[in-house]
């Protein structure tokens, strides 16, 4: 079963959008010229932000499968993203089909294609609401329609929080998503880190606040910040590539600048 909760808003092509950058970054076709010049501005401060775009889509592929597998049967997926296969849907539904799944993502071009391409299985139901970060209390409302929360749900907030910056309080809207939460919940992030090549980092970032993203690197500390009070499930704060790594992410030369956790309240 599928669900949108919100009618369609018009779509911005007059600037830049992270979401539409990000689907650019994977070789995507939904995104803008405007998309496609900021980010070639990217890649010439960091050319393997394609990369790092992969790294992060498959941490997010293991910690949902390893969730799905623990029993976690209740996703709340925030900063969604163009829909890129396999999405979060279709691999904790792989593990158990009647898994409930809620999407939330400001730009109206997600839900477009969340309408047309994100498919429940018939035991599951995954419903797709317009919705941004900073109105934590909006997305939690909206949850409440789909979850019991009676019943643990995993928090995923996946390459979003470089997109808040601290004026706007990031710590205290994971915990204002997080608190409503029975115990026994999990919180998933990944997060670009500036620790590694900060010079090519400020430039970056220059780049999505000249578009009107607030976008902000944070450091290893800065990121396990956001874990505070939590059970940090091993290894811990990780780079992406070394987090449970897959066989084809055994070795690698260089790091990725993302730092990744899984942790449970």
């Amino acid at each position: 079963m599928a669900e949108v909760k919100q009618g369609l808003a018009p779509i911005d092509t007059s600037r830049p959008h992270p979401a539409r950058m990000y689907d650019w970054y994977l070789g995507g076709k939904d995104s803008y010229p405007v998309d496609w010049e900021a980010g070639e501005k990217v890649k010439a401060f960091f050319p393997g932000v394609a990369e790092l775009a992969r790294a992060n889509r498959k941490f997010m592929h293991r910690a949902s499968r390893m969730l799905a597998e623990r029993g976690i049967r209740q996703f709340l997926d925030v900063g969604t993203g163009i829909p890129t296969e396999p999405n979060l849907h279709q691999v904790v539904q792989a593990v158990a089909p009647d898994t409930r799944v809620v999407y939330a993502d400001n730009d109206p071009i997600v839900l477009r294609h969340a309408e047309a391409l994100l498919h429940s299985t018939p035991d599951g139901h995954t419903s797709y609401i317009q919705a941004d970060v900073r109105e934590p209390q909006r997305i939690i409302d909206s949850a409440r329609e789909t979850f019991s929360f009676k019943e643990p749900v995993a928090l995923s907030m996946v390459a979003l929080l470089h997109f808040v910056s601290d004026e706007y309080k990031p710590y205290d809207l994971v915990r204002q998503l997080l608190d409503p939460l029975p115990a026994g919940s999990y919180l998933v992030l990944s997060h670009v880190t500036g620790d590694f090549e900060p010079e090519a980092w400020e430039g970056i970032v220059d780049i999505y606040r000249r578009s009107g993203t607030p976008a902000q690197v944070r450091s290893r500390e800065e990121f396990a910040a956001f874990f505070t009070g939590l059970t940090l499930i091993e290894p811990g704060v990780e780079l992406a590539t070394k987090w449970c790594p897959a066989p084809d992410q055994l070795e690698r030369p260089e790091p990725v600048p993302l730092y990744v956790a899984v942790a449970q309240k």
